[in-house]
């Protein structure tokens, strides 16, 4: 099994494939500004270069930006800590410079590695059953729809089950968004939540995505407490924070169409 030393390392790593700099960059006392270009490796869900991204492993931000960007990164990440840059009345702000260039800040969330040696299986009442890809093709349904990705199917590769009965209560889902790192998504029926299946289903999973090789992680909105609860209990601690700015004609078809 992987030590938490080779989590970490991975997981900067593959970040800075992401932004387009080198490990090391998140781990400086100095803000860095990389631009962003075409990079091989990113995680799947990344199909184009940033326009504009911080991210933060806490000790300071690195922001990777279109080239024509890079003076108001700059000048935002000096008016900002990395502590404070990422809250909303400095977002708002943010939004105003932005603005001129065709940009809204959109995509934001916390991200969390495993602590190998925090992590373990945590027990339920109902069976608990890993599922090979064979076994999920027809768990394609809304309610499920943090655990697998239609729209990236090829990348699905494991799912834990927490079944009463043959109903399928909890499901907890591993997608390879990248060579090294697979993301753990979980859902679970309304009416099994609050009997620890969540945490079940996703300890389980984090520890064999460990046992193949592979570091798994975990990303919550900072507002949903209960996922960032079931991140905690499992063993996982916050890693990385980011937040990605997208054309203002993404923004607006996002809040069009409710998503």
């Amino acid at each position: 099994m992987l030590t938490n030393t080779e989590v970490w390392r991975i997981a900067l790593g593959q970040s800075a494939v992401d932004s387009c700099c080198a490990p090391e960059d998140f781990q400086k006392k100095e803000n860095v500004i990389a631009v962003s270009r075409e990079r091989a490796g990113r995680r799947a869900y990344l199909p184009e270069p940033y326009g504009f991204d911080l991210t933060s492993y806490g000790g300071n931000v690195v922001a990777c930006v279109r080239e024509d960007l890079q003076g108001v990164a700059a000048d935002y990440l000096a008016e900002h800590s990395a502590a404070h840059c990422f809250e909303t009345p400095a977002l708002h702000e943010l939004d105003g410079i932005l603005a001129p260039f065709g940009f809204r800040t959109c995509f934001q969330a916390e991200y969390f590695l495993p602590d190998v040696k925090a992590l373990r299986a945590l027990p339920c009442g109902p069976e608990i059953r890993v599922l090979q890809p064979t076994d999920f093709t027809g768990l394609y349904l809304p309610q499920w729809g943090n655990a697998l990705c239609a729209e990236r199917k090829k990348n699905d590769v494991l799912c834990v089950g927490a079944y009463d009965g043959e109903t399928l209560a909890a499901l907890a889902g591993a997608s390879a968004d990248c060579e090294t790192m697979w993301q753990i998504g979980v859902d679970v029926l309304p009416a099994y939540r609050r009997r620890g299946l969540a945490k079940a289903v996703t300890s389980r999973l984090a520890l064999a995505i460990l046992s193949r090789g592979k570091v798994p992680f975990y990303c919550a909105a900072w507002s949903n407490i209960p996922s960032v609860r079931n991140a905690l209990a499992c063993g996982f601690r916050p890693a990385w924070v980011q937040l990605t700015a997208k054309p203002s004609a993404f923004v607006e078809k996002l809040q069009n169409t409710g998503k």
